[in-house]
């Protein structure tokens, strides 16, 4: 009798899981100038003995005016570096669990501040914020201060900003680099008729909206190793009239994977504030299960699963190849040990944690 598929292993490329259950990048809001700190050890840190597969570390800016708030972590310098690399240490020193890092620029949703303060739009003549941009200058929300629309100049220097960030990760070992590209951020505006009104190259038609996201795929693609993934999250609509929607999602799909992209990763959302999200367990699964139709690279799922059976059905039914936990990881960083205890699966654990393995279940754990 075959064991559950949840806890079958899986290639994303030449990168091995051990499983198909991915921790999905969640800032944490606790970084200085763009420096991660002990928060950040201590978070990652026991997020990665938690059984998943694969750790993804947070939303991480390429340029400090991409940040979502002045307390997003980056990796634009030296100093960005040096500190990812201490927590990255400490990490691995317990841990063989692979790891990969979310690239971002907020665009038109960055200085805002923090998500427990309310997180609205702090001023560019705040000491917490700074002047944003965009592909138009058109803000996120009514009253905004107006994003300034990317020049040449400008859409040069994101675009090679990436390629810097990712160079960066590839000299702290990251075994993946994933591009953000949903929830309302800098490459989403540009996807999205509703942030994106230019009359140019980039504006327009669904080619021109999805040049400046696939430039930058293709940067990164050429100066990240070859031998290492570089996935894309993608929103697989705004949940608004008009705007970015499943159809588009799948062409640019397909328009990724030609360019040599390892897997997509379906959300959904985030552009605008009008947006009506039917939220529930498995809102989301079937703008994956759309893309995987369409496409032959990996699939990840994510949003609102909760529960063991059902992460099992999204695996068993081929409607993703791969599941992403955020908030319920978050809640419960031992889901996965529970999930194997429940379908009949196995789990690395550490061994100083070996005697929690309660008797019912002596076959759980495998040793890190």
């Amino acid at each position: 009798m075959s064991g559950p598929k949840l806890f079958e292993p899986f290639h994303v490329g030449a990168l091995a899981l051990a499983n198909r259950i991915i921790i999905a990048p969640m800032c944490q809001y606790s970084a200085v100038d763009g420096s991660m700190t002990d928060w950040h050890t201590i978070h990652l840190g026991h997020l990665a003995l938690s059984g998943a597969a694969l750790l993804t570390i947070e939303a991480t800016s390429v340029l400090p005016k991409g940040r979502i708030t002045y307390a997003d972590s980056g990796l634009w310098s030296d100093d960005n570096e040096a500190a990812l690399r201490r927590t990255l240490d400490s990490v691995r020193r317990h841990s063989d669990i692979p790891i990969a890092i979310q690239l971002s620029h907020a665009g038109r949703k960055a200085s805002t501040d923090l998500p427990w303060l309310g997180g609205k739009q702090i001023a560019p003549s705040h000491a917490d914020g700074w002047q944003t941009v965009a592909p138009s200058a058109v803000s996120f929300a009514a009253g905004e201060n107006a994003p300034v629309a990317l020049t040449g100049d400008g859409l040069a220097e994101i675009r090679e900003a990436f390629v810097a960030s990712a160079r960066r990760a590839a000299n702290l070992g990251i075994d993946a680099v994933q591009l953000h590209a949903a929830h309302g951020y800098l490459l989403h505006q540009f996807l999205s008729p509703i942030a994106n009104r230019r009359d140019d190259d980039y504006g327009g038609s669904l080619a021109n909206r999805m040049r400046f996201p696939l430039e930058v795929f293709d940067a990164v693609r050429a100066a990240w190793p070859a031998d290492k993934p570089l996935t894309v999250r993608v929103s697989g609509t705004d949940w608004v009239d008009g705007g970015w929607d499943i159809e588009q999602t799948v062409v640019f799909a397909q328009a990724l994977e030609a360019r040599g992209c390892s897997a997509i990763h379906v959300s959904s959302g985030g552009l605008d504030p009008h947006q009506q999200i039917p939220v529930g367990p498995n809102y989301q699964v079937p703008l994956a299960r759309a893309v995987k139709a369409a496409t032959y690279m990996p699939v990840i799922a994510v949003g609102l699963i909760t529960d063991f059976e059902q992460a099992e059905a999204i695996i068993g039914t081929g409607d993703a190849d791969l599941i992403a936990l955020a908030r319920t990881i978050l809640y419960d960083p031992r889901w996965p040990w529970h999930a194997a205890a429940h379908l009949g699966g196995h789990v690395k654990a550490p061994p100083q944690y070996l005697r929690s393995q309660p008797r019912q279940y002596k076959d759980l754990f495998d040793v890190v």
